[in-house]
C-alpha cells in the first residue's frame, strides 16, 4: 500500500449528503454536491447519487469525463467559466457550465451546433467577493446577447461568495440576487430554473433564514465531505467531519526539545515562528509535506 493516501469514508459521506439534502429540502433549496476534491471518483460519485442527489458538478472538465467514462449519467455542471481551449469538451461532457463572459458562450453556442446539442449557461453575478461574475448593473444586457444565442438555454443566473476576500451571503445580497432573477423573468419574459446561492458557506445562511426567497440551489463541496462551513470551518450541526482521513508513514520519531538553539532567522518558508518551551516531547516526522498538503488544515484524530 503506497503512502501518503486519503482514506474516504462512503458511509459518512452518504450520511452527510442525505441530511444536507434533507435539511435544505425543507427550505426550497436543491443540493448539487461538488467532486472536485475526490477528482470525479466514480465511487464517490455513485456514493452521491444513492444518496439523492440528481446533478453532480466540478470544476474540472477532465473529473466530469471520468465520471461520464464510468457510466455516470445524471447531469453534470462546470462550476468554473469554460476555458475556450475547452469549449469542446465542455459541450461534449457538461451539461450546464458557469459563465459571465459573452465570447465564451458564443463559442459554446457555436460548439452545440456543430454536434446537435443544447448547452445550458448559468450566468454569475458579481455580489461583493470580487472572483468571477458579472455586475449587477450589466445583467440585462448580456441576458439579452445570451437568449439570442442559438443551442444555448439560460438555465438560471448564481453567485459566488466566501472565496476570494470572505464576503458572507446575507439577507442583502441574497435578496439582490432574488431581486434580479425576477428581473430577469419580468424583462425576457422567461422562467429561470435555477438561482445558484453559492458553495457551502451559504449554508448557515440559508439554514437560518426565514422569509421568502428565490435562491433554490447551492453547490456543496466541503460540507458534503468535511461536514465543515469553510472559513472558520465551524462544523455544521449533525454532519460527520472525520469522513475524510488523511495516512503518511513516520520516517523519524524521537523525543527531543521543544524549544530550537542557536540563531534563529525564518524558516524555509520565510516564516518566523512563535514558540514556547514545553520541555522534553515526542516528536515523530512524516514523508509529507507541504507540496502535497495544506498543513495549516489538518486536524489529529480523536486520542
Amino acid at each position: 500500500m503506497s503512502y501518503p493516501r486519503i482514506e474516504l469514508d462512503c458511509a459518512k459521506i452518504h450520511f452527510n449528503t442525505q441530511l444536507l439534502i434533507d435539511k435544505l429540502t425543507l427550505k426550497g433549496i436543491n443540493v448539487t454536491p461538488v467532486t472536485k476534491s475526490c477528482l470525479g471518483h466514480p465511487i464517490i460519485a455513485n456514493t452521491l447519487i444513492n444518496a439523492g442527489a440528481t446533478m453532480l458538478a466540478d470544476s474540472r472538465v477532465n473529473n466530469i469525463k471520468r465520471m461520464r467514462d464510468a457510466g455516470i449519467t445524471v447531469p453534470t455542471l462546470l462550476i468554473r467559466s469554460p476555458m475556450l481551449s475547452q469549449i469542446e469538451s465542455v459541450v461534449a461532457y457538461c451539461d450546464i457550465s458557469l459563465n459571465t463572459e459573452i465570447a465564451v458562450m458564443r463559442k459554446l453556442s457555436e460548439a452545440a451546433l456543430r454536434c446537435h446539442r443544447i448547452h445550458q449557461v448559468i450566468i454569475m453575478v458579481e455580489l461583493g467577493d470580487l472572483r468571477e461574475g458579472v455586475m449587477p448593473g450589466n445583467l440585462v444586457h448580456l441576458v439579452k446577447d445570451v437568449i439570442k444565442l442559438p443551442n444555448i438555454k439560460l438555465k438560471g443566473i448564481g453567485a459566488n461568495l466566501t472565496c476570494r476576500y470572505g464576503v458572507e451571503p446575507d439577507d442583502i445580497n441574497m435578496q439582490l440576487l432574488s431581486d434580479l432573477a425576477e428581473q430577469i423573468e419580468i424583462t425576457f419574459s422567461l422562467k429561470l430554473d435555477i438561482i445558484s446561492g453559492g458553495n457551502s458557506g451559504s449554508i448557515n445562511w440559508a439554514l437560518a433564514y426565514q422569509g421568502q426567497t428565490r435562491i433554490n440551489h447551492l453547490r456543496l463541496g466541503e460540507a458534503v465531505f468535511l461536514g465543515l462551513v469553510p472559513k472558520n470551518q465551524p462544523q455544521i450541526s449533525g454532519l460527520s467531519s472525520t469522513a475524510i482521513t488523511l495516512t503518511a508513514e513516520v520516517i523519524e520519531s524521537s523525543q527531543k526539545p521543544s524549544y530550537p538553539w542557536g540563531n534563529r532567522g525564518v524558516n524555509a518558508f520565510g516564516e518566523t515562528a512563535s514558540l514556547q518551551n514545553r520541555g522534553q516531547v515526542n516528536q515523530a516526522i512524516l514523508a509529507l509535506g507541504r507540496q502535497d498538503v495544506c498543513v495549516d488544515g489538518l486536524h489529529p484524530p480523536a486520542a
